[in-house]
């Protein structure tokens, strides 16, 4: 499989070596196989733990009582510190990076995961790599659970991954703990709709005492990330390196196969979500370029009924006829209706803002009819 864009989830194991503090040369091997990667022409996003790693190292490992506040603390320590490392070591290899700090509300909320989405891409799109964490000063859920695994799910179908690396300190998902039994067994390759059974019952809590996340919060991770069409590798991060392997393909780790598509799984939520939401009329002209494979662009609509937000999926008629298309808008109804027939150039200057020329753009876009016919039929 030709992989296009990858996210790396990288834990505070990972980064300490097992040890107390973060370790640069870890953190070098690491930031060079990303930015091979990313020079090879795959587009590479990081989700990094190791702010709470890094503030207690500053701070000289202290002694603090066992409460969240504590370890927010450390993380607003930690977290300026961490990403300085990360900074100043991509810069060997002339890579920018960007730091992106999210919470679950953020990609629950829907005009708040559009935005995080806008965020991402426009710094994909500007070739700079985004690393992200979970916003620990204000969210306590990835400090108590280990969420920077299923936040880096979220962030792989936020922006479509094609492929989610899930870095930890083992070789990848045993069906028993590998320290303990040296003939535990190593999960190769998943390829059934459903993690079987005896994954689950085998995943367990962390091991290193540096992490807040065990191989259980793997597992969520890759159930979560395959049903957007992502593949998924939990694999060791002793070996940064492996990262290029398995790009490449080799059997590194413990495989998850996609359950659907990309294609598929975003043509299910728009069918899905478009119910209710609103719809767009639009003209004979729009209704053809559809039907051609392009976006729905402001000139061509002729109405628009319901109360929707941008972000959500709406239903595209024409005339009287029955629906045409489902899509997700670029645009709310508000702003739609001073849109109405204007060409894209003057959305800005209507709007004060804007969200792109497309109203819905096609990527977004399900068609329901596919021959051409008369709107007013």
């Amino acid at each position: 499989m030709n992989y296009q864009r990858v996210v790396i989830k990288v834990g505070s194991s990972t980064l300490t070596a097992g040890g107390r503090h973060i370790s640069p040369p870890r953190v070098i091997d690491l930031v060079k196989a990303i930015c091979q990667l990313k020079q090879s022409g795959i587009q590479v996003l990081l989700v990094s733990s190791g702010a709470i790693a890094a503030g207690r190292e500053a701070l000289g490992y202290p002694e603090l009582p066992k409460f969240i506040p504590a370890k927010q603390m450390l993380a607003a320590i930690g977290q300026p510190r961490l990403m300085e490392m990360y900074e100043r070591f991509f810069a060997i290899y002339e890579e920018k990076v960007a730091q992106v700090l999210l919470t679950r509300a953020d990609l629950t909320d829907r005009r708040r995961y559009l935005n995080a989405r806008s965020t991402l891409e426009a710094l994909i799109h500007q070739s700079v790599i985004p690393i992200i964490n979970e916003n620990d000063t204000v969210a306590t859920e990835e400090i108590r659970f280990g969420d920077n695994d299923n936040l880096s799910a979220q962030v792989a179908s936020l922006i479509e991954a094609d492929l989610l690396i899930l870095l930890t300190d083992q070789d990848g998902v045993y069906d028993q703990d590998p320290r303990r039994n040296p003939h535990a067994r190593l999960f190769g390759r998943i390829e059934s709709a459903e993690i079987p059974p005896e994954m689950w019952a085998a995943a367990g809590g962390s091991v290193s005492g540096v992490g807040t996340g065990g191989m259980i919060t793997k597992l969520q991770a890759a159930d979560l990330a395959r049903r957007s069409g992502c593949a998924v590798v939990v694999a060791s991060g002793s070996v940064p390196l492996n990262i290029l392997r398995i790009v490449n393909n080799e059997p590194i780790g413990t495989y998850f196969s996609p359950v659907l598509n990309k294609i598929e799984a975003r043509k299910r939520y728009i069918l899905t979500a478009a119910k209710g939401n609103g719809q767009i009329y639009i003209d004979a002209g729009a209704e053809l370029a559809l039907i051609r494979g392009r976006s729905l662009l402001p000139i061509g609509i002729t109405k628009v009924s319901g109360d929707f937000e941008r972000g959500d999926a709406v239903e595209v008629l024409c005339g009287k006829a029955s629906s045409v298309a489902m899509g997700i808008t670029n645009y709310a109804a508000r702003d739609l209706e001073k849109l109405i027939g204007h060409q894209s150039t003057e959305i800005e200057t209507i709007l004060g803002y804007t969200y792109g020329d497309e109203v819905i753009h096609r990527n977004n876009l399900v068609m329901i009819q596919s021959i051409e016919r008369n709107c007013n039929g």
